[in-house]
């Protein structure tokens, strides 16, 4: 019983990390539809894209052999301000052209965009050089990345030595060890950013102008505009917001399981999705509640017969149950539109 009880609450570790990564990507879901009515499909390709960012960052700095928090966090925050930028010019070059259009059109347009970031970054038109990095190793690196997975430099210490564990609680049963619940370093991390950055998040939405105007263009945008606020910048801010909110997560993501590849954002992107239906689309709140349940709900699927074979199935069955039951989401209201 026991051990069944230490494995039990393993899993539940393991399904809030995870859970937790998709919160971060479902808010970038949910923000860009709570200001725009969309929802942008490439976004789990910029998940992808910040994890390659990371990638090419780590190369360059820091230490295969020497992992430092410090070169973590630049690692991350170059990470989230390049994929702030891509956000921001896809919001410029695909979407604002189609502003005044049918959301059918900006719904094909994201598709399109996801489509070619994927299949975009399995190319190998562009270059291919060697260069020293810094422990003094030679390394080759490919931009585009082509199409085979690479493995991810280790960003966190102690992860080489063995010295992942963090917290460790042990089940004893007549004076042996039965069982253990172990919260690791890129746990912790994964919980500790996810909440350092909600919180930046609820800051900026909650505390400051630009969160007012936001919160404002979210209503509708002619009021605003005409309170003197720039739409469409507040827009970009959107875009640039939720984007590095995903980088953030593939970075996380990519440390968690330390392989990267073109095609990675497709599955997360995906649930993530599910976990901002489930929460109520729209809402940050429910969108981080969202991702937290879609997580535990991969874990605890896997108790059920050949459950580890269907768990990816798990979040789609939940879109299903969602839309039947109740459309709105937990945290979601429904709205009533004159026509």
């Amino acid at each position: 019983m026991l051990t069944f009880l230490a494995d039990f609450l393993q899993q539940l570790v393991n399904g809030l990390a995870s859970g937790s990564i998709y919160a971060l990507i479902a808010v970038g879901y949910t923000m860009v539809y709570g200001v725009l009515g969309l929802i942008n499909f490439a976004h789990g390709d910029l998940f992808m894209v910040g994890a390659f960012v990371g990638y090419y960052a780590a190369m360059l700095m820091t230490r295969a052999d020497h992992p430092t928090w410090g070169g973590f966090l630049i690692v991350l925050v170059i990470s989230m301000v390049v994929c702030a930028i891509l956000g921001m010019l896809i919001d410029l070059l695909a979407y604002r052209p189609l502003r005044d259009q049918p959301r059918i059109a900006c719904l094909i347009t994201a598709i399109g965009v996801s489509m070619a970031l994927e299949f975009g970054g399995q190319g190998q038109w562009g270059w291919q050089r060697n260069f020293i990095d810094a422990s003094g190793v030679t390394q080759s690196v490919a931009f585009p990345p082509g199409p085979n997975p690479l493995a991810y430099p280790n960003l966190i210490p102690g992860i080489n030595t063995g010295d992942q564990a963090l917290l460790a609680f042990h089940f004893r049963q007549n004076g042996q060890i039965v069982g253990d619940v172990i919260i690791d370093k890129i746990d912790a991390l994964i919980f500790g950013v996810t909440l350092v950055l909600m919180l930046g998040l609820r800051y900026i939405v909650q505390h400051t102008r630009t969160g007012l105007a936001l919160r404002a263009v979210s209503q509708r945008f002619d009021t605003p505009a005409l309170m003197g606020v720039n739409v469409n910048r507040i827009i970009s801010f959107t875009f640039a917001l939720g984007s590095a909110l995903g980088a953030a997560a593939g970075v996380l993501y990519a440390v968690r399981f330390p392989k990267v590849e073109p095609l990675m954002g497709l599955y997360p992107g995906l649930k993530a999705f599910v976990a901002a239906v489930l929460g109520g689309i729209g809402s940050i709140p429910g969108a981080v509640a969202g991702g937290l349940l879609v997580g535990l709900t991969e874990v605890l699927v896997t108790y059920l017969p050949h459950g580890s074979e269907y768990k990816d199935a798990a979040a789609f069955v939940i879109l299903i149950a969602v839309l039947l039951i109740k459309p709105t989401g937990l945290f979601g209201r429904h709205v009533s539109e004159k026509v």
